[in-house]
Formats: C-alpha cells, structure tokens, sequence
C-alpha cells in the first residue's frame, strides 16, 4: 500500500550509534569550576539516555553497530576466563541466537495455522453454514456425513447454502438470487472490517509488507512498522481481506507477519534488542520463516530471504533462517490446517514424464509470464500514482469498499472466480483421473479399452462439452484476474501477490496444455508428436503445463528465479518438473527485464521514496565524487565544527540554524583539515546532559574535541569535553574518486555518509540520498521522488 503518511520525513537523518568510549575518563580530567572536578557521569556504567539510539526514518550505521557487536563479543569471552558464572553467561549468549529462532519459528507457525483455518472458514461462510456447528468450514462439516456421493461429495444434509436455509430450496432462481445476495454482503462486511480495523489502528498493517520490510533490512527505520499493534492487526484484517474474495493472497503479508513475531521476540534478548544490525539478521531469517508458512517450502523460504529480500546475509543467518524455517513448517505440519497431513499447499501427482518438443510450450509461457509482469507493473504503479496523487487517496474506505462490490459482482457467476484464488489454482494443477468430477476433466469417454492408458494414467482423450464450458469460463477468468488485480494490489488492506500472479500463470498454462493435449489427439502423425505420443497414449499433461505457468508469471512480476523454482517443487511436490520451471521462470525473467529491470517490490519502493539503494542495479555513469557531493559550487559554505575555539552557544546555534544530521569537525576554519565527524543528535544529547548534570557548564563553555584542554583563564567557565562522541575515523574518499566505485562502497559498507577530501582537506559531504537522487537524475526521473534520509 502507498503509505502516504511517510510524506514527511525526520529532518535527523542518517543518525549514527555512538558509545562514547572516552567521554568520562577525558571530561574528569579537567576542572569543571574553581571547587575542583565535578562528579562526572561514566557513560559506560550510566549511560546518557538517548545516546548511540536512532531517530524514525533513518538509516541505521552499519558499521558502527558491527564494531559494537565485536566489542561486546570481546568483552564477554575476555571475562568467561575469569569465573564460571561470566562462562556460563558466555555459553547462554552464544545460544541465545538458537533460542530465539526456535521462539520465531514456534510463534509464526502457530500464527499461519491459525490464519489457514480461519481463511478456510470465513471463504466457505460467504456460501453457507454448517448446522451441526457454524465453527466448522464446508469440508470439516460433510466429513462425518453418511450421505455424501463420490461426484457430489461437496453436498451433504448438514452443510445448507444461505439460498437453502431462507427459502427452503437449493434449486430455482429465487435461491440463486439469495445466494448471490449473501455472497456479495458476506464480501462487503469483511472488506469493511479490514480496512475499518487497519486505518483505526494500525496504519502500517496495509499491502503486502515485503518493500518495507526490504527497506528495514537495508538499514532503514521505520518505527512500529514491526510493532505489535501492526501485528495483531495484520493477523486478523489478514483472515478477512482473504476471506472477503477480494484478489490477492495471504503468502506475502505472511512475511510481514514473521517479521512482526521477530522484532517483538528480539525484545526478550539485550543482544538483539540494543543493536540494529544483530536485529536486522534475524529479520532476515524471519522472512525465510514467512515464506515457509507461507507456502510449507521451509527451502524455498531461505533461498527467498537469500535472494529477493535481505541486504546482509552472512553464512550464519543461513544456518539460523534454515533452522527458523524447519521449526516454522514442523510447527504448521502439526497444526494441519490443510486437513490433508501434508505440509504443501498444491500437491500434484503427474503420471506422465514430460518430452524435449513440451520445451517450446513452456519457454512461450515464460514469454508470457514476462509480458503479463511488466503490463501488471507498469499499470499497478500507474494505478498506485493516481492513488496517490488524486482524491481517491483520500478515501480508502470507499475505494475497498468499491472494489470488493466490483469483485463479488462479477465473480460469483463464474464458479472459477467465486473459488479462492488457493482453491483455483488447487483445480488447475489437478490431473483428471477416471472418476474425476470437475468440469476440467469433461472429456469424451473411450470407446474402446485400449485407450485408458496405464496404471492410473488415463489416455489422451477428446474433449467434451464439460470442458469447452471449462474454458470459456476460464479464458473470462484470466481477463477478470489480470485486471481487478492490478487494482486491487496496494490498496489499504493486508494484500500478497503471490497467489493471485500464479492464478493468472495457472489459468493460461492450463489453457495452452489442453489446447496441446488436442492437438496431439487429432494429430498423432506429426512430425512433432512422432516416437513419443502414439494413439491411446498419456502424452500431455495439462495440469504440468498450469505449473509452469503460474511460476513463469510469479518470476515475471517479482523476478525471482533460484527460490522460485525451489519454492514451485516444495509446494507441488514435483522434482521431477524441474527443467520445464527453470526454462520458463529464466525466459519470464529474460522477457521482462527488456522492458524494465525492476520487479513490483523494487517499483513500490522507488513509488515511496524509500531510501534502498538496488544490489542488483549497476552504475553506469562516468561522475566523480565531486559532482555529487554537497555543497555544489552555488551553495553555502559547509557547516563545521572546530575542534577547539567554539563555544556551547556558538555550537547551539549552528546546529539550530541547519537541518543537517552531523557535522565534519576540522582543526581549524583556515586549515579545513579533517579530524573527525559527529552527529546532530548525539552533539544536542550531550549538550543537553551535560548542562542538568554537570556544574559550570554555560553558553559561554568551550567545546573541545581534543585530547587535551587547551589552558584558559582562570575565571573562565569550565569547558565541554566531547572527544568521546566523535568518530574518529569517518569515512572518506578523494574528491576524484568515481562514483561507480563510491556506490559500492556505500552497498557494501552500509553507509549513510562520506566525506569527500583533497589532500587532506574538507571538501564536501556525499549521503547515501545524494546517491539516490544523482541515480535518479541519471535515469531521468524526479529526484525530490527520495523523500527519506
């Protein structure tokens, strides 16, 4: 969703975490007033509040916060040699990882379960209940029935749709009315409690989560994004937005949910609580743990967080993510929310291998796949500009409103859109046995016994009435499915595009594998179908071909390869189809990225102006440092601090007078030779502490940053001591340095800033927004689009 209350960022960004080493030991060494040293804070043992702490919509230091990590990790090894109690506190640190992975996996599992069952029978609500008990879904109501037939195995005595139940009859347009009525009020009321429950309480709870959740990985804060209004929130309007039959899916938000679970339980751990970039790897893991719920692929889900979503995966958040994600599918495999005690969503038996010639088919629907995710990208950012730029942005609630009435109007009379998108896309991977009932499977039976096939497989057979009707139905569905969807994704309600993308993906595959099962039904003698499709023979099988398709539109609008096609046969249980989904998800990624590089999560956050600097996007302009950093040749001089000579008023009002989140510190305004860089935050934090807690100091104060205090006059005020503040060792690169090179350093490092020098002195300041709107300057595009630091 476009969260357009992002609009205005913090004007602290790229904040730094700093733990003043030497703030207590330098401060005492100077006389604060005529009575001798003051009792001086040791920040180390009390520390000054707020210090080395970030502000909302800024970027973390990752380096900063690694040597923290370092320091601590030294601090406790060097003291498990001491004593057996420092030891075994040393051992539960070092387990504390583990342990909390279990606590994630546990809590997001249990969380999956609970939206799977609820999902299931608030869907089936919107059709009718269950007399024995309205707790119980259509499927658990008719499993204790006696009554129940093998082609009508959905009908029993105890389950009465809401037509039956009001006029006493199943049959007759009368009922079909109620019905349709029912099923258009029972959409209306979830949608309107979904996005009724989001704008009340939790903002955040909206789309699908994964560009944000991107964005925080990279270092960025967006705070309560992780909270736990957002999570309950997002649990329940999760159940409804699915329920309500509106087109999207839960397996995105389900990352999102994970997420939320990790960043609550991180709490319960100081190691992971008090620093952004240890919390940050957990995140990661939780991401691989949503898609493992998700979709029951627990591989699939860390291949997932590897390649679409973390920024910093070092080898042990692979050992952790891939831990997280066993716990998470055996927690989901307990729970059984599928009823079938299998952990995958989609589970296919295919009965017939596929053939080399079945490669055209399925590298066009690669071709497909890429087309269909560049259109639904172009037309959903179009969509979501509008959105966000019109009144429509305004009222959220109509707009919901709007479209779940448009979906349940045109959905209910087709039975293959009225279907969950999951339930969809469950009949399209199916494969027609003999006593197979479903509309799909409306073939003309065999005349004689020699065309039934082997074993379970059946034969290759004419199509009958049953299945034209099939696919004209099918052939509206797709149009429907690809056009309300592009509407639907980003509005103000918990949305995935997973299962939506592959119900478009489905339905053509399955389109195009019945159009081929026919083909070589009336044409055994082509050259084609030669030594390998003989008359009464399984040759094609169509439900292989709506596999493929779904995961070729799947990696079209996302881009994702490696993890798509593991996630693709975790979730069908087909290893054996793996060529035929690598051959259509690469072609799909070919395909698409001709016509632009980004997949739908990258647009959206280029759409919100999030701060992410693209791993995968290149550099490919000639510019120096020089050219992007600031101040240009026009501006005003750069704001600095000197390391000895200001005084606390004269500090005070720099920092008032600018908006800038820290400030280069040079031996002297002649000279501009570097020395270090402080922050705006932690200078006003100290400022602040020092006048409450420490005597003598006035506006009058000196600042230093050097080691020694310079001598002063004897009824001078005492100076202000903040070396311990300043880093020391500010990263820096030559003005001629080119920009190629610069951007990496920033990908790589996790920087927020630069400073640029020229033999030794202070040139300039390049930030990592500099960056973005050099970038977007160069791809022609509106720089003021960055809107955060």
């Amino acid at each position: 969703c476009n969260n357009s209350g992002f609009a205005t960022a913090s004007s602290f960004s790229r904040l730094k975490s700093v733990v003043p080493p030497e703030y207590s030991s330098s401060s005492r060494a100077a006389g604060m007033n005529g009575n001798g040293p003051a009792k001086l804070v040791d920040p180390l043992e009390d520390p000054v509040p707020g210090l080395g702490t970030y502000e909302d919509f800024n970027t973390i230091d990752w380096v900063r916060e690694k040597s923290k990590d370092r320091d601590r990790h030294r601090e406790i090894t060097k003291k498990s040699r001491q004593s057996t109690v420092a030891l075994l506190h040393s051992v539960s640190d070092a387990f504390s990882g583990w342990l909390l992975m279990l606590l994630v996996g546990l809590m997001s599992g249990a969380l999956a379960g609970g939206i799977d069952i609820a999902a299931h029978w608030l869907t089936d609500m919107k059709d009718g209940v269950c007399l024995i008990g309205f707790w119980f879904n259509h499927e658990h109501c008719c499993w204790t029935s006696n009554e129940t037939t093998f082609q009508e195995r959905d009908r029993c005595p105890q389950w009465q749709s809401w037509g039956e139940l009001i006029t006493g009859t199943s049959e007759g347009a009368f009922a079909y009315i109620m019905n349709y009525l029912m099923y258009i009020f029972w959409a209306l009321l979830f949608s309107f409690l979904a996005v009724t429950l989001v704008r009340a309480f939790a903002p955040y709870a909206c789309g699908s989560g994964i560009p944000e959740i991107k964005t925080i990985l990279s270092g960025f804060i967006i705070r309560g994004y992780l909270g736990k209004w957002t999570l309950i929130i997002k649990t329940i309007t999760l159940v409804l937005a699915v329920s309500s039959g509106l087109s999207l899916g839960k397996e995105g938000p389900l990352v999102h949910v994970a997420c939320c679970c990790a960043n609550i339980l991180c709490h319960l751990f100081t190691k992971y609580r008090k620093n952004e970039a240890k919390r940050r790897e957990v995140l990661s893991a939780a991401a691989a743990v949503g898609v493992s719920v998700a979709f029951g692929a627990p591989i699939g889900g860390v291949l997932f967080s590897l390649e679409e979503v973390s920024y910093y995966f070092p080898l042990k958040t692979l050992w952790r993510s891939f831990f997280a994600a066993l716990v998470a599918a055996f927690t989901l495999r307990s729970i059984n929310p599928f009823g079938n005690s299998r952990l995958v969503l989609f589970y296919v038996e295919f009965h017939a291998p596929w053939h080399l010639v079945e490669l055209a088919p399925f590298v066009l629907l690669g071709i497909f796949g890429g087309l269909w995710g560049a259109l639904f990208i172009k037309a959903n950012i179009a969509w979501c500009r509008i959105r966000k730029s019109t009144r429509l942005g305004h009222y959220p609630v109509t707009e919901v409103l709007v479209v779940a009435a448009l979906t349940a109007l045109l959905a209910y009379p087709n039975s293959y859109t009225r279907m969950s998108g999951a339930e969809l896309i469950s009949e399209l991977f199916n494969d027609c046995s003999l006593l197979d009932s479903s509309q799909l499977c409306g073939y003309k039976q065999p005349t004689n016994t020699s065309e039934t096939g082997v074993g379970n497989s059946l034969a290759d057979r004419p199509a009958g009435e049953g299945l034209y009707t099939a696919l004209w139905q099918l052939a509206l569905a797709l149009i429907f499915k690809m056009m309300i969807t592009v509407i639907t994704f980003g509005m103000k309600v918990p949305s995935g595009l997973f299962i939506p993308s592959m119900a478009v993906g489905a339905i053509a595959g399955r389109l195009l594998g019945v159009g081929m099962e026919q083909l070589a039904y009336y044409n055994h003698d082509w050259l084609i179908f030669k030594g390998w499709c003989s008359p009464g023979a399984d040759c094609i099988t169509p439900g292989l071909y709506a596999m493929v398709g779904a995961a070729a539109c799947l990696g079209g609008v996302t881009r994702m390869t490696v993890s798509l096609v593991v996630i693709m046969f975790e979730l069908t249980g087909g290893l054996e189809y793996i060529v035929p989904l690598m051959a259509a998800t690469m072609t799909s990624k070919w395909v698409a990225d001709a016509f632009g590089r980004e997949g739908i999560y990258e647009a959206h956050i280029r759409l919100n102006g999030y701060p992410f600097l693209e791993p995968k996007e290149e550099f490919e302009h000639s510019s120096l440092a020089v050219d992007v950093m600031r101040p240009r040749r026009s501006d005003p001089a750069l704001a600095v601090l000197t390391q000895e000579g200001m005084t606390v008023g004269e500090v005070e009002t720099l920092v008032e007078s600018t908006h800038y989140s820290g400030f280069p510190v040079v031996v002297s305004q002649e000279s501009q030779r570097l020395v270090g860089f402080v922050l705006r935050r932690d200078l006003l934090i100290s400022i602040d502490n020092a006048r409450k807690r420490q005597e003598g100091i006035v506006s009058a104060s000196q600042v230093v940053f050097t080691e020694h205090a310079p001598a002063q006059a004897p009824e001078a005020p005492p100076p202000l001591r903040l070396r311990g503040i300043m880093d020391l060792s500010p990263f820096t690169v030559t003005d001629h340095t080119p920009m190629d090179i610069t951007v990496d350093i920033f990908r790589k490092l996790g920087l927020r800033q630069c400073l640029v020098t020229h033999n030794g002195r202070l040139l300039g300041i390049i930030t990592k927004k500099d960056i973005l709107k050099h970038m977007a300057q160069i791809a022609n595009r509106d720089p003021d689009s960055i809107l955060f630091n």
